[in-house]
């Protein structure tokens, strides 16, 4: 069997992959940054004359079978397109849109493609969720009816070198992170165990400003959708509440399953007593075990998320079959953080989920390109990032983080 060809667009977070592509008999053949320090990290991983390129049209014309898109969050839609145009298979990192025109414009290119599109989500992959994912899956527990997931993760901004690993520029996206945009840690799991697409959203901030650099002072957003069978979700994005956890549960007609915060993995799972399944406990609570086969996991990032992800993409590209975090998988989520921050500005406004099978529904969106990012010309953000559109950081933090960025850019010439 040949080794899939693949290049890595932003070595930053697509540098962590490099093994779980050789892992996997895939080949990383060529690489696309412009930050001198991750090109030298590339050069120390692959070699002093690997070929790394600055500019994407170039990186383009080597000969790819895939290509794992990681540059910043919101700008990964164009390059992606430009993938599919070429028929190069695309796994493209965190969220597929930043825009809901860039969405519609994204599944248009994804019908024309001969290649497949993947979201490169790998939190539903995780031992624990593909043990909720397996259980679930055997119907026992009944129809699913509300599920919740979490994705709490607190920084230390105190540490210089997080900081500048997190926010190397001044007008880098988590400068400006509005609390729903990074939910598809959270979200990704409950529609995987469950089938659910979201049809509707509504959202509350929690505004707790931190000693951060960023325009948004709200620590979480309260993210609730109705969705297509009926069920509800309640997730978080990306939370700051201590203490770090990724938690996640389904509540169903006949019991619930869930990984219990601050037992490392552990699950609990319980049915109604006079619902237990013949020859099982009415309560269970044991940590879940990777098969024989899949023991190479433990030594890839995210909980093994990370090497399933890469495993996944490269059989659905040799199979040439559909793969579960499609096109359409990944703008409903998409959807759901774009209109939910504008649920959130609007006291809980409900808004309608797209669905882009559907033209009509494309139509009303083809043209939005609300944001409230940078764009990668130094436009300026179009709307506000946080729940209180006049709030400003603390003056002397971001005076420090501006003093530790040039000196950071001064070292390495950027």
């Amino acid at each position: 069997m040949k080794p899939i060809k693949m290049g890595i667009f932003g070595f930053g977070r697509g540098g962590y992959f490099c093994d779980n592509i050789l892992w996997n008999n895939g080949e990383v053949v060529a690489v696309c940054e412009n930050n001198p320090e991750r090109i030298e990290r590339a050069k120390k991983k692959l070699g002093e004359n690997f070929p790394i390129f600055t500019d994407f049209d170039e990186f383009l014309k080597q000969d790819m079978d895939a290509v794992f898109i990681c540059n910043h969050f919101h700008n990964h839609a164009s390059y992606a397109i430009k993938c599919l145009e070429k028929g190069i298979h695309v796994l493209s990192e965190t969220t597929s849109n930043g825009t809901m025109a860039e969405g519609v414009a994204l599944v248009r290119a994804a019908e024309k493609s001969k290649a497949i599109y993947m979201l490169a989500e790998n939190y539903p992959y995780m031992k624990f969720n593909q043990e909720i994912y397996k259980v679930y899956r055997t119907g026992k527990l009944g129809k699913a009816l509300f599920c919740e997931g979490e994705y709490n993760h607190p920084i230390d901004w105190t540490d210089d070198k997080t900081t500048l690993e997190l926010i190397p520029c001044e007008t880098h996206w988590r400068l400006y992170l509005p609390a729903t945009y990074y939910l598809t840690h959270a979200l990704a799991p409950l529609m995987r165990f469950t089938g659910a697409f979201p049809k509707r959203v509504t959202v509350f901030p929690v505004f707790s400003p931190e000693n951060k650099p960023g325009f948004s002072g709200d620590r979480a957003a309260i993210i609730t959708t109705l969705n297509d069978d009926d069920s509800v979700f309640r997730v978080m994005g990306w939370a700051g509440f201590g203490a770090e956890e990724n938690s996640y549960r389904i509540c169903a007609t006949k019991g619930q399953i869930e990984n219990v915060r601050g037992t490392n993995g552990k699950i609990m799972l319980r049915y109604n007593p006079w619902e237990t399944p013949e020859g099982e406990e009415s309560e269970q609570f044991y940590s879940p075990e990777w098969a024989a086969e899949d023991q190479a996991a433990e030594n890839a990032g995210h909980g093994g998320g990370d090497f399933f992800l890469m495993r996944e993409f490269f059989k659905c590209i040799r199979a040439g079959k559909p793969n579960e975090f499609d096109v359409y998988f990944a703008t409903t989520m998409a959807s759901v953080a774009i209109l939910g921050h504008r649920s959130l500005m609007e006291n809980g406004m409900p808004y309608d989920i797209p669905d882009f099978r559907k033209e009509e529904d494309r139509k009303k969106y083809e043209n939005d390109t609300l944001t409230p990012f940078y764009g990668v010309d130094g436009t300026p953000p179009i709307v506000p990032c946080c729940s209180r559109p006049d709030y400003q950081p603390p003056k002397d933090v971001m005076e420090h983080y501006k003093k530790i960025l040039a000196e950071y850019q001064a070292k390495y010439k950027i």
